[in-house]
């Protein structure tokens, strides 16, 4: 069991659409690096970002988020994220996770050496969606996030046994997430 190697990760994704779509070869030249490598999987951010607005007033409450806390901004290219701001992506890719693995996600180094933090959380066993992705730009300075381009890596790893209850059984509330999902509590 254990780390997952590029072999079954294109298996999984050509076999069972685990990544969808899915690079068989890491594309690099040129751009912030995706697709499949060794051990891992770098995924893409798509075109819609969700930036947290400038405002004096407002809370933000992750029990009754006020989506007038954010705006809405497509773009082919890039986004320019403010100093000291944050905002919402997604990935390109819709995945689908087996029921005895388990998947994390890590920032691109590229962008880390730049001061852009990307956090994922894990991606459990049976979930299915595009994957939220946060970003958070801790310079003093505008920082660029490209469109299109690798965001994150994701490593799968696979238990010794299937879980007794997956994402999927109990009905987890971003199963089946499509573009950027705001944060909710049922």
């Amino acid at each position: 069991m254990g780390l997952k190697a590029d072999t079954w990760i294109q298996e999984m994704s050509e076999q069972h659409a685990m990544i969808a779509p899915f690079c068989k070869q890491q594309i690099s030249k040129g751009t912030i690096s995706y697709g499949l490598s060794s051990y891992g999987y770098d995924i893409r951010v798509g075109t819609e970002f969700k930036l947290f607005k400038s405002m004096d007033t407002g809370v933000v409450d992750p029990k009754n988020f006020n989506p007038a806390l954010v705006e809405t901004i497509y773009t082919q290219d890039f986004i320019t994220i403010p100093p000291n701001a944050f905002a919402l992506a997604h990935s390109i890719e819709y995945i689908k996770m087996p029921k005895d693995v388990l998947a994390i996600c890590l920032g691109k180094s590229t962008y880390a050496r730049c001061g852009i933090i990307v956090n994922v959380t894990p991606f459990e066993p049976e979930f299915e969606g595009h994957i939220t992705i946060e970003i958070s730009n801790t310079t003093s300075l505008p920082a660029k996030v490209y469109a299109n381009e690798g965001i994150a890596q994701v490593v799968f790893l696979q238990g010794d046994s299937v879980c007794a209850t997956s994402y999927k059984d109990k009905q987890g509330k971003y199963q089946g997430q499509q573009g950027i999902t705001l944060p909710k509590v049922p």
